[in-house]
């Protein structure tokens, strides 16, 4: 007879939209996991930078406003903010990719350094430019600041073919230690299909935002595109017709050869395609009036890349990935998810459903 103590609990999503039971207990043991797993994170690195400052009054000069600056802050974007989430959720992690000998670029190491991130696979390219995304946010004394201006600093020529040499070879080589390859594609030439088909990994999971049919013959595993980019790829509008995105996503797992693709739907949640098995719709976790979105998306791929890593099946990697772009997304910023933050949402679910 089982000892009722032990009994697990689950939680049951919405039947219209999720079908499937998920063990939130086993859930917490995935996440207990993530000490024990490598995931190598090849990408375009991004530094984000957030200027804040009071309204102080209208320009005589132009109808602008003029700020009183309050404060900068520096973040790791992009594929840099994957390796930060993968880094706070306890994984370690490998990351490959390219900065410039400049301000952003020493940021970057220097952020991860303190962290005891190994950053010999992050080449440092003189003739680089560190791609910085700087946003000015404004508000009164008292009120909520808002977005109103950003300004991108990108580099005005491809990656050299030395320095595309180099991350190929760390890519590979790291590749060999790691349970997973993560590929942040963001359009910058460090992350691209060529070279995801010369890696040879356990498994490897996509973020790409510009290109994700051009992946076909990569041996992707599984890949993480948010609804528009799904939409790009295929020039078809889905809006809120659920039979163009099963369509779509069924088109995209088949052309990519995927395992499984699960498609962020912002206030709509999540879908999870895999091969022979039904589509699964997931509620979102949390608020549908999020406080910055900036970054979710990095959030997502690396919980779902480093839970498939631990042992989840890609349904339950998908929840988790879930409940964890839920929690980002009511932070400031463009945040990481550290474990504890997880274990105690998972937590609370199990109190709930007792």
């Amino acid at each position: 007879m089982s000892n009722p103590r032990k009994r697990s609990k689950r939680f049951k999503a919405d039947p219209a939209k999720a079908r499937t039971s998920i063990d939130l207990t086993h859930l917490l043991d995935i996440v207990a996991g993530f000490s024990k797993q490598t995931i190598c994170v090849v990408g375009d690195f991004v530094l984000d930078e957030f200027v804040s400052g009071e309204i102080s009054r209208v320009s005589r000069e132009a109808p602008v406003l003029i700020l009183r600056h309050r404060r900068s802050e520096s973040y790791p974007g992009g594929a840099a903010n994957a390796v930060n989430n993968l880094v706070d959720l306890d994984a370690h992690v490998l990351p490959v990719g390219v900065v410039g000998a400049d301000e952003g670029g020493r940021t970057l190491l220097e952020y991860f350094r303190r962290k005891r991130v190994d950053v010999s696979g992050i080449v440092r390219d003189s003739n680089w430019v560190t791609t910085t995304k700087t946003r000015y946010l404004a508000g009164w004394t008292h009120t909520t600041e808002q977005q109103v201006l950003r300004v991108d600093y990108e580099p005005p020529s491809e990656i050299s073919k030395a320095t595309q040499a180099a991350i190929g070879r760390m890519a590979r080589q790291f590749a060999r230690r790691a349970g997973a390859v993560l590929m942040s594609d963001y359009g910058l030439g460090a992350a691209t299909p060529a070279l995801a088909r010369k890696i040879r990994a356990k498994r490897i999971t996509l973020d790409s935002r510009y290109r994700l049919l051009e992946y076909r013959g990569a041996r992707i595993t599984a890949a993480t595109p948010n609804e528009p980019e799904l939409e790009s790829a295929f020039q078809t509008r889905i809006a809120t017709d659920t039979r163009k995105l099963e369509a779509l996503g069924q088109c995209a797992l088949q052309d990519l050869g995927l395992e499984a693709l699960l498609v962020t739907r912002g206030k709509d949640g999540l879908a999870i395609f895999e091969r022979q098995r039904p589509t699964q719709h997931i509620p979102i976790y949390g608020s549908d009036t999020p406080v910055d979105v900036t970054g979710a998306g990095d959030t997502v791929i690396a919980v779902f890349t480093l839970a498939v890593t631990a042992g989840a099946s890609y349904l339950e990697a998908a929840h988790l990935a879930n409940y964890a772009g839920g929690i980002v997304v009511m932070k400031g910023r463009t945040a990481s998810l550290t474990r504890s933050e997880l274990e105690a949402a998972l937590r609370r679910e199990v109190t709930a459903e007792s």
